[in-house]
Parts: structure tokens; C-alpha cells; sequence
């Protein structure tokens, strides 16, 4: 199910704590939303929010 980058910018802040949202939580999220992990990676760079945990380089 593919989202509009205001769905996904929404879910990111959601996700995200206090400014920061663990790689797994992103990749989880990607799969929720139906995205590529790099769509989460380029809206969380957007936002200010900052990657932490990250595995695989995948951001």
C-alpha cells in the first residue's frame, strides 16, 4: 500500500523519539507504509530526525 509523503512524513514524527528514530524502526515503518527504506531515509533527513542503530547501510 503506497502512501503520500505527507502520510509518510506523518508516520515518521509518529514514530520518532524525541527527534530520533532507530534503523529498525525505519525499515519497519518502510514496510509498513509500502515504501522503499529510502523514502523513510529522505523524510526523516527532512524532518530533522536523526537515524540511530543503523544496520546494513541501508540509510
Amino acid at each position: 500500500m503506497n502512501k503520500n509523503v505527507e502520510e509518510i512524513k506523518d508516520a515518521v514524527l509518529k514514530a520518532a523519539v524525541e527527534g530520533k528514530l532507530s534503523c529498525t524502526n525505519a525499515r519497519r515503518l518502510a514496510e509498513e507504509l509500502g515504501v522503499p527504506t529510502s523514502e523513510i531515509g529522505r523524510v526523516a533527513d527532512e524532518l530533522k530526525i536523526k537515524l540511530f542503530g543503523c544496520e546494513l547501510g541501508c540509510f
